[in-house]
């Protein structure tokens, strides 16, 4: 299996990503070792969609990180809103 999944950090910083080992990313994210969450702290899962295979995973990443996909997740997922600017 395949996940798809949006992470959050205690700062609002917010990922997108796909693996097939969902506990051992969120453990390489929150050890500060992967480049592009280096800067959060505590990351925690908002949101997982699974998949059978890699391809389907990615696409539906890519989704995600579209206009649309971005637009669909705020809407949709709770906690993954970025705070609003008041």
């Amino acid at each position: 299996m395949f996940y798809v999944y949006l992470i959050k950090s205690d700062e609002g910083l917010r990922y997108i990503g796909h693996t097939p080992t969902l506990e051992k990313r969120l453990m390489e994210h929150n050890s500060g070792t992967c480049h592009s969450t280096k800067r959060g702290t505590n990351w925690k899962i908002i949101y997982t969609e699974e998949f059978t295979t890699r391809s389907e995973a990615m696409k539906r990443e890519k989704w995600f990180k579209s206009g649309v996909g971005r637009q669909w997740a705020n809407d949709n997922i709770a906690g993954w809103s970025p705070p609003s600017a008041e």
